[in-house]
């Protein structure tokens, strides 16, 4: 394809600017937040034809929140947060009441959710229109968003290519220039490895410190919500927001957000001194893209020429990683989706008065469900039946806890650890469809930290030599520790320039 996606209207000055300048210009009055939210939705109009970022697009809504906070600050009141009238696209996983939750599937096609999740809520609170919501691989299950019921997200830099999965909407709204800020969440690397193939910033945050109250779930110990920007400073700013303990979720930790704004603003003086990063042995190996090798050697000699002091981290159980992961995930997927059975809610096929339940569930569930879908539902069915709970899903939660304690094994040794994101650029749409090992390894490199609930960042390093494609630099930190990550990631942001 050969659409020109330059910038070519006047009020599309507005969506280069980064969501903190935005934020800026909203509070003096130099531009108000309909004027921002205005430009952003004539720039989804003109481009997203080619780029299929949205699933839907709430102009209405979005003007009129942004309306609100012009009110506001024309009467002199305090902005209600470091955001207010800065817009933001949200991935359509989270429930809202003023928008069709789909997931992605045709099983929830047009479903509108009695609530908001927490998540959506705390953006609402802040001030912030949400333009719309964004495409994803069903359920969140996929590496290139093409399993979408709704067709593939596009990636900005190359039509032909995937904007990665399964959050490529989000990552796609915010490198055509269609969103300034957008919502992502991460079951395997399903923030930062869109992020990494779109030349935006993506944060996986320690598991438990953003609600998952509201988020429809893909595999529970797993998932987690998390901020994407195309700066670190602006997903700094939106990790504020939407972090922080939540009632409503059990599995959320009652503890103090780390200061990460703070962190991001400090590591902008790129001094990266008394810092200590570890390079991660499992992760620079023969089998990844040499323009992804090479770019992630520049990597390390740049943060080594800021002041950090490199060493050499073993963390052997990585290896078993992508094993462990595609037998929990199944395993919780059969759980969380034996719900969406044509019955209570969702899809119904076959309903004549003539069928039994049991041949309606299985009409709708079979009519409902994508291929990936139905693979990893059958995988986690067969490895928690009687006989095989013991031999697949209990050894793979001892695994899981090896690859907990390689992180706070390595973690004695230094603060932060790197690696390239993704083993290679963007692939081209199609090309791994039908072959799910080859998509299963594209995670290779961001799925132990959802296994541990510990911290990750995916940063630009640049593009590739061989492709001229984005490459991401994957930063991990300790659970709790979701500041380190903002100092470094600023601080390698500030020393590319």
């Amino acid at each position: 394809m050969t659409t020109d996606l330059r910038y070519t209207a006047s009020g599309d000055e507005l969506t280069r600017l980064t969501a903190a300048e935005l934020a800026g210009k909203i509070r003096s009055r130099e531009v108000t937040s309909v004027e921002v939210t205005r430009a952003h939705l004539d720039r989804i109009n003109a481009v997203d034809g080619d780029i299929h970022a949205f699933l839907h697009v709430g102009e209405e809504a979005a003007l009129a929140a942004a309306a609100e906070v012009d009110r506001a600050l024309d009467a002199g009141e305090k902005p209600v947060s470091a955001l207010a009238g800065v817009p933001l696209a949200l991935k359509d996983v989270f429930t809202t009441t003023d928008a069709p939750t789909t997931c992605g599937s045709k099983m929830l096609e047009g479903y509108m959710s009695p609530y908001d999740a927490t998540v959506t809520g705390r953006i609402r609170a802040a001030g912030i229109p949400i333009l719309g919501k964004t495409n994803m691989d069903e359920f969140a299950m996929g590496s290139s968003t093409e399993n979408s019921a709704y067709g593939p997200t596009r990636n900005p830099w190359d039509l032909e290519r995937t904007a990665g999965g399964s959050g490529g909407g989000s990552a796609a709204a915010l490198a055509s220039g269609e969103a300034p800020l957008a919502i992502g969440t991460d079951t395997g690397g399903s923030i930062r490895q869109p992020a990494a193939l779109t030349d935006t910033v993506g944060v996986k945050p320690t598991y438990g410190t953003v609600s998952r109250y509201g988020l429809v779930a893909c595999a529970s110990s797993l998932d987690q919500g998390g901020p994407t920007a195309r700066t670190v400073l602006d997903t700094a700013l939106l990790h504020e927001v939407i972090a922080g303990h939540d009632p409503f979720d059990a599995t959320s930790v009652n503890r103090p957000v780390a200061d990460v704004v703070g962190a991001a603003r400090a590591g902008a003086s790129g001094d990266l001194s008394g810092v200590k990063i570890g390079l991660v042995k499992q992760f620079d190996r023969e089998g990844f893209q040499t323009g992804v090798l090479d770019s992630f050697h520049a990597a390390v000699e740049q943060l080594k020429s800021q002041g950090a002091e490199i060493v050499e981290v073993d963390c052997p159980h990585f290896d078993e990683a992508l094993g462990a992961y595609y037998l929990i995930l199944p395993c919780e997927v059969s759980s969380n989706l034996a719900r969406f059975d044509g019955m209570r809610y969702g899809l119904r096929e076959g309903d004549d008065g003539q069928r039994s339940a049991e041949e309606v569930m299985s009409l709708s569930r079979a009519a409902g469900f994508g291929p990936e879908v139905k693979r990893r539902i059958l995988l986690g069915t067969y490895a928690l039946s009687v006989g095989y709970y013991d031999a697949y899903y209990l050894q793979a939660q001892r695994v899981r806890s090896l690859i907990a304690r390689d992180f706070t094994r390595a973690y004695e040794r230094c603060d932060v650890m790197i690696s390239p994101t993704t083993p290679t650029t963007a692939f081209k749409l199609g090309e791994k469809v039908s072959d799910p090992m080859a998509m299963y390894n594209f995670d290779l490199c961001t799925l132990p930290l959802n296994l541990a609930g510990v911290c990750g960042m995916s940063l630009p390093s640049g593009l590739a030599a061989d492709t001229g494609l984005p490459v991401g630099l994957q930063i991990m930190a300790p659970a709790f520790a979701d500041d380190r990550l903002y100092r470094v990631g600023a601080a390698f942001e500030a020393g590319r320039g």
